[in-house]
């Protein structure tokens, strides 16, 4: 008898968090989103999620180069100029280049190598060279993105590895993807690298799709565990180019079959006005938000202690996944970023103080809806 009713209690209790757990799950906040532009006017053709703040995880390296062809536009930097790689910068997960500590880049290639491997290493080493240290790289990165209009955009890394303040949008993705083609499309081709080859080794371009989707020339794929697998991507045809994002599929070829159906749709959909880069008028003058200091020597200590950042990376689904964040990812992304290094200082959500732009920063443009 004592052991029927042991029985008993053990399988209502299990009926019982049954219970619990079911409308948990149900509830549980959702992770995908999508948005489709046309990149001349600016029209949405499609938005789901698109003010859901979510990880961009890689995708956060748009911004990393938006400042860098800022820096290259303003002279600050050249093409050819060698950039010293930190321990700090070397220290970085996978996916990298693998750079030694003391060892030199040049701009070009660390452009090359974010926009291929998705290199976190070079990413840093930009941070480093532009910003003087990490940290302050981030608050320019916010700053910059209050400039552009993305109001729900928070930046606390260079280069998208886990981090719970690290937080964006589909809508303000695809205003940065915009931003990056119309203010810089003398650097946008870049973006179509298909394969990057330094010291001796091949680093193929993650996102696939430019080499199975009619005109698709760019941008970035980005996964971390905790956001999915990410994609801003542009495609021209005819005189018309559009700008998709994904975040959140939940494999690279669910992300992708998703990404061709949506562009294929819009083009389908709608007559544009869009415009291949290379016949679009020049740059637009680049919004620009400075930072409150000038740009300082390069510090080349880390902003961490003694531990490296996170144990996680970013790929396409290779075994440099952010396995040790779990299943979800984000509360023991909360807790080992706690633990692994001091918090960046976060910039709140509000416009930069025009004392600290170079130029009034300007209201951001409404965007048309199509019908």
């Amino acid at each position: 008898m004592a052991r029927f009713f042991a029985r008993s209690a053990a399988a209502l209790l299990a009926c019982l968090a049954l219970v619990l757990l079911l409308p948990a799950q149900a509830g549980a906040a959702p992770r995908f989103a999508a948005y489709v532009i046309d990149a001349r006017t600016g029209e949405v053709l499609h938005e789901e999620n698109a003010n859901l703040q979510l990880y961009p995880a890689s995708l956060t390296k748009l911004m990393t180069l938006y400042l860098t062809f800022r820096a290259l536009d303003k002279g600050d930097l050249t093409l050819d100029t060698r950039l010293a790689v930190s321990s700090y910068a070397a220290s970085q997960s996978p996916t990298k280049l693998g750079l030694p500590t003391g060892s030199r880049i040049r701009v070009e290639d660390a452009v090359l190598g974010l926009v291929t491997q998705s290199a976190n290493d070079a990413s840093v080493v930009l941070a480093e060279a532009i910003g003087g240290s990490e940290s302050r790289f981030t608050r320019m990165m916010t700053q910059q993105a209050r400039a552009l209009g993305m109001s729900r955009t928070n930046f606390s890394s260079t280069n998208g590895l886990p981090d719970p303040d690290n937080v964006s949008t589909a809508h303000d993705m695809a205003v940065l993807a915009r931003a990056l083609i119309t203010d810089y499309p003398q650097y946008y081709p870049y973006f179509a690298t298909k394969n990057f080859r330094y010291r001796g080794r091949n680093f193929p371009n993650h996102n696939r799709l430019m080499q199975s989707y009619a005109g698709m020339d760019g941008m970035k794929t980005g996964y971390i565990r905790a956001a999915g697998y990410n994609l801003v991507a542009s495609a021209v045809r005819g005189r018309t180019r559009l700008i998709g994002v994904i975040f959140g599929g939940t494999s690279p070829i669910m992300r992708n079959a998703k990404m061709a159906e949506l562009l294929d749709e819009a083009f389908e959909s709608h007559e544009g006005t869009g415009a291949y880069v290379a016949e679009a008028p020049a740059a637009a003058t680049p919004r620009v938000a400075s930072s409150p200091f000038s740009p300082p020597r390069p510090d080349r200590r880390p902003d961490t202690l003694d531990e490296p950042l996170l144990a996680a990376a970013e790929g396409e689904g290779d075994a440099e996944d952010d396995g040790a964040v779990g299943s979800d990812g984000i509360g023991a992304m909360i807790a080992m970023h706690a633990a692994s290094r001091p918090r960046a200082q976060k910039v709140a959500f509000e416009p930069v103080p025009s004392a600290l732009a170079d130029v009034p920063l300007p209201k951001p443009r409404p965007l048309r809806r199509h019908r």
